[in-house]
């Protein structure tokens, strides 16, 4: 992530001291390595950013297993429809939308490949990311049932909003 860093500029300041607070201080986050991960790869791959998703890419190496990857990466594409066509719904004042069934091919979200509580929060996190109130509400709702604490579900926005600074950061120094 150092180098990543170096690429942000002196506006950029703040956001390398989040980044490195993020991760330099992992086993304080409450999350797992699963979660943490996860959720940092399913953000820089919503993301885009190469550089970023090599960068947490190099961060993650042995510290996950392969699942946790393809996990992340069907988040990011999940969510990337989801929070498209979810957000308009919510959004709309034309209530008839709610009513009507989205009809969008979901299967890989029974089936993640990772505890579906650390899906529910890299989802979550890219959901934030993508500014889906009813998805966040839903997926919130998922993980308090499944115990997940609030500590770790406000870690996962900071997450986003700090991956998504450093990207801000990087695209205009």
């Amino acid at each position: 992530m150092t180098d990543y860093r170096n690429n942000l500029g002196e506006h950029g300041k703040d956001t390398k001291l989040n980044l490195s607070n993020l991760f330099g201080n992992v086993e304080t986050s409450g999350m797992t390595a699963t979660q943490f991960y996860g959720t940092a790869l399913s953000l820089a791959y919503s993301i885009g950013d190469q550089e970023l998703i090599a960068a947490v890419q190099a961060e993650a190496e042995g510290k996950i297993e392969a699942n946790v990857d393809g996990a992340a990466k069907l988040a990011a594409t999940l969510m990337a429809m989801n929070n498209i066509y979810y957000r308009f719904v919510h959004l709309s004042s034309d209530k008839q939308f709610s009513k009507m069934p989205a009809g969008l091919r979901m299967n890989g979200m029974a089936n993640p490949g990772v505890d579906k509580a650390d899906f529910e929060l890299y989802s979550l996190a890219v959901s934030a990311l993508n500014g889906c109130g009813m998805c966040i509400d839903s997926h919130v709702g998922v993980l308090l049932k499944h115990n997940v604490s609030a500590q770790v579900i406000q870690h996962s926005i900071k997450m986003a909003a700090v991956l998504n600074a450093a990207a801000t950061a990087k695209r205009i120094a």
